[in-house]
């Protein structure tokens, strides 16, 4: 199947050629669904990478974001802004996270630098422990602490990184008793590595080493936030609490914005932390918009409740290795190379998946309020490319 994407004149070599393309151009969306020019449909069961959480064009969210354009669009964060105070009085409320104060800022990438530079500036260190298969950006510090050398340049890597076997305790404790670590930085869920899940014990005994040998516990929520779960935040299936909760993606269901949760205890300065367009107004009127879909529609259960139905219904398809995730932050093993299975599902199916950086690994990340109905449609799907396959 060639799907090579030609652009027209117009556009070549006018664009930094970094991303491969699937020749498909979605052009609006809505609910759990997108379209192209031709109105053929699409079900989205990726999210454009977790970021579409309560839906493409939800009502609610196009009426805040338009009426805050009318009002306001940006100013800096030199002055006050009621938007960022009710975004984090909604976010932590929400999240149950009331012991800690919001910074704001773009992206995933960008909390994850905020969070590396607090922890540092905290600490007085830089080494940084992360783990593998791990991914927390592609800016500089961010990508120092990913599992992935081929995405870092020879000056993102001035500082320590160790990066540890996941679940595997005793070197992070035997690392830490060189009394060097700036932080340990881990993903709730590990998303692009192909989703993996910390034992809720090895999260649990990280938080006490941490605070025994003085390093900065960094969750990055970045995917695993925001319900996707089944919990706000991924890491609240175990009973921990980090000093600082990285997060973006689903924060804004498109509109680009990143945060970073800081426990009380760490205090703020002026000029440590800064973002121009960081909490602008629109982004803020986004982020507000997320919090109260989620809230009124009660999309943490519906995440928590569909996503068990999901697992256990993928569990049955023989012809899957194994299915891992919590919520609808779902990985399925095929237990070989998955390319031919998704290119299937999007070109002949019409359904998006994502990828991962384990080749045999698809992603279900789709927004948090789809429904039974879609989640058996791909079900029935799949099973029926299997037996068309056998036969």
């Amino acid at each position: 199947m060639n799907n090579t994407v030609h652009r027209p004149p117009s556009t070549i070599n006018r664009l930094f050629d970094v991303y491969p393309l699937f020749d498909i151009e979605p052009i609006r969306g809505e609910a759990c669904y997108v379209y192209d020019a031709e109105g053929t449909r699409y079900l989205d069961l990726y999210g454009g990478h977790a970021v579409i959480s309560v839906g493409h064009s939800h009502p609610h969210y196009v009426a805040k974001i338009s009426e805050q354009l009318q009002q306001l669009g940006f100013y800096s964060n030199s002055v006050q802004n009621k938007l960022q105070v009710e975004l984090a009085h909604k976010l932590t409320e929400l999240s149950g996270c009331q012991d800690y104060r919001l910074f704001l800022c773009n992206s995933g990438a960008e909390a994850n630098e905020n969070a590396l530079k607090l922890a540092s500036f905290v600490t007085g260190k830089t080494k940084v422990i992360s783990f593998k298969k791990g991914f927390h950006g592609r800016t500089s510090a961010a990508v120092n602490v990913t599992d992935s050398n081929k995405i870092k340049a020879p000056i993102n890597t001035t500082f320590q990184a160790e990066i540890h076997e996941w679940n595997n305790i005793e070197t992070v404790k035997n690392s830490l008793a060189q009394g060097d670590v700036c932080a340990i930085i881990i993903e709730g869920i590990q998303g692009i590595g192909g989703i993996h899940i910390p034992e809720k014990a090895f999260l649990e005994q990280i938080e006490k080493l941490c605070t025994q040998h003085g390093a900065i516990l960094i969750l990055d929520e970045v995917q695993s936030g925001y319900g996707r779960s089944g919990h706000f935040f991924g890491f609240q299936h175990a009973d921990i609490q980090p000093d600082i909760i990285s997060m973006a993606k689903g924060m804004g269901n498109g509109f680009p914005i990143g945060g970073v949760l800081i426990y009380q205890k760490h205090e703020a300065k002026y000029g440590i932390l800064g973002s121009t367009f960081g909490g602008n107004h629109l982004a803020c009127a986004a982020g507000i918009a997320v919090l109260d879909i989620l809230k009124n529609e009660n999309l943490l259960e519906h995440s928590a409740t569909l996503g068990a139905y999901f697992i256990e219904q993928l569990k049955n398809i023989p012809q899957i290795k194994e299915v891992r995730g919590r919520g609808l932050m779902i990985g399925i093993d095929m237990g070989e190379a998955i390319k031919p299975l998704r290119e299937k599902l999007l070109y002949r199916d019409k359904i998006f998946t994502g990828s991962s950086s384990d080749p045999n690994t698809i992603r279900l990340l789709p927004p948090l309020n789809i429904t039974k109905n879609e989640v058996d449609y791909f079900i029935e799907t799949v099973t029926q490319t299997f037996l068309s396959v056998a036969s």
